[in-house]
């Protein structure tokens, strides 16, 4: 008898817990639901993303159009719009409204990397100065490998073609500007190590507007500046060139110095802006 008793009333109580149970259950099972719906969207933007960065699809291939893609996925619009949102936001793609547009591929560069980098600068409040500091510590150094390279003669003669450029456009401080960014990167590429090229490629990013901005001002003085700039690289090719590893980093140690003390100048306390960045 205090057996069936107690049967009873176990049973009692989990009649009295199964609505609760239930409940439970069901709220369990629907935010599993949205989980699942929230998954599909990164699903797509991972498998985009892949495509991109392995050169499956190119810069400027044309992905789809949005009727396309719902299909091709098999998911709703909204899902997809959000994972075309997570890869715009990331600068993977664009996508082009109205009749003949579509979703375009990017492949990933300086710039965006760079763009990413200054929310966090400007975030922090680093000045400029600290991101030409970070330049002049990396770009000596690869002074230093390219100059005790068996390639320095080869190495030399296209940095001669990069000066040569900026001699070119030495009247126009935009222009001049790039041709002047190109060198830098180009210097650091040299020394062959990829990562140090694109942190390198990426500060010079950051820094590449605010020294246009520094050389429109007073045009007389600003080339010869620049005239400055170039004999002081033609010195430092001609050491690279010799095979002077000692000599051709320190020149290039000076040269940064003196770089940063006279494009940034009074800049040099200035945060680092998104706002001043492509």
């Amino acid at each position: 008898m205090p057996r069936t008793s107690e049967k009873s009333k176990r049973l009692r109580t989990w009649k009295r817990a199964s609505p609760r149970a239930a409940k439970k259950a069901a709220v369990d099972e629907q935010a599993a639901e949205r989980a699942r719906l929230r998954e599909k969207p990164q699903q797509i933007a991972d498998e985009l993303r892949q495509m991109i960065v392995t050169g499956e699809l190119a810069e400027g291939d044309p992905i789809g159009h949005e009727p396309e893609l719902v299909e091709r996925f098999g998911v709703s619009r909204p899902s997809l719009r959000e994972a075309l949102r997570i890869l715009e936001a990331e600068g993977l793609i664009s996508v082009v409204r109205g009749i003949g547009g579509g979703v375009v591929a990017h492949q990933p560069d300086a710039r965006m990397t760079a763009r990413t980098a200054a929310l966090v600068l400007q975030a922090r409040n680093v000045p400029l100065a600290d991101v030409h500091e970070a330049r002049s510590l990396l770009e000596p150094i690869a002074a230093r490998i390219v100059a005790s390279s068996r390639s320095r003669r080869a190495a030399g003669a296209e940095l001669r073609r990069l000066i040569a450029e900026q001699e070119r456009s030495i009247e126009d401080p935009e222009t001049f500007s790039r041709a002047n960014a190109r060198f830098h990167d180009r210097l650091v590429a040299l020394a062959g190590n990829q990562t140090l090229s694109i942190v390198a490629e990426m500060l010079n990013v950051i820094l590449e507007r605010a020294v246009t901005a520094i050389s429109r001002t007073a045009a007389d003085s600003s080339i010869a500046t620049r005239r400055r700039g170039i004999r002081s690289q033609e010195r430092m090719v001609a050491l690279l060139e010799a095979g002077d590893v000692a000599g051709a980093e320190a020149h290039w140690s000076r040269h940064m110095e003196v770089v940063g003390r006279v494009l940034l100048g009074q800049r040099a306390d200035n945060v680092v802006d998104l706002t001043h960045h492509h």
